[in-house]
């Protein structure tokens, strides 16, 4: 099992195009990529809140392409919780996730009824008529791995952020959530700091844990 740490390691699969990449950015930073660029692989950081202390959730976006086992296999091997994404567009995509699912299971073994899956059909805001996967398909398999569900879009932000929390709520070695504790300590600091004016705002919303993440 990954060592307990500050870290909470978050790992996203799936094959080139389905839009990990945009999943995790939108969720870290809001934003959503209008060119696409193929991942090697990238880590984002965003605090939360780990056992009712302040700790990371690091995400880590793999490449979509098959050339890098072992990359994928270390990244299985830190990893406490994983996304695998397909894109209701491409039954192929689909098909694709089924290796890695099966490393996951290799790697993780005994540990895997612990750890926290997201089967993830992304892409919903396409038009109907390019649909290939139906959402009670994406269900089906999800219940045949024994693994969460859920439909996404990374372009219109639904269900992305639900995403992650729901994630994080599946986790059973520890109490892990995304509404984190630091704008309450930071509006405790900023009465500290009424002089400059500026520690209140960063305190309030979702955009201050933004502010912290960096690309790795």
């Amino acid at each position: 099992m990954p060592e307990q740490s500050n870290d909470y390691r978050v790992v996203t699969f799936g094959s080139g195009g389905v839009g990990k990449s945009s999943l995790v950015l939108r969720f870290i930073k809001g934003t959503f990529p209008t060119n696409y660029i193929p991942t090697i692989e990238d880590t984002y950081r965003q605090v939360i809140t780990c056992n009712k202390n302040i700790c990371t959730l690091q995400v880590t976006d793999t490449t979509g392409s098959h050339q890098f086992p072992a990359m994928q296999r270390l990244s299985i091997t830190k990893g406490h919780a994983f996304i695998l994404v397909y894109s209701v567009c491409s039954r192929q995509s689909l098909e694709e996730i089924r290796p890695i699912w099966q490393l996951i299971k290799e790697i993780k073994a005994e540990e895997l009824s612990s750890i926290p899956v997201m089967l993830v059909g992304n892409k919903i805001d396409e038009p109907a008529e390019l649909r290939e996967v139906t959402h009670a398909e994406g269900t089906a398999q999800a219940a045949e791995w024994g693994v969460q569900f859920m439909e996404t879009s990374a372009k219109t932000n639904h269900n992305v952020t639900e995403l992650f929390q729901e994630l994080l709520n599946m986790e059973k070695n520890r109490n892990v959530s995304l509404t984190d504790s630091k704008s309450n300590k930071k509006k405790g600091k900023s009465k500290k700091k009424e002089q400059n004016g500026s520690a209140g705002s960063s305190g309030e919303g979702s955009s201050g844990g933004k502010e912290k993440c960096q690309v790795m």
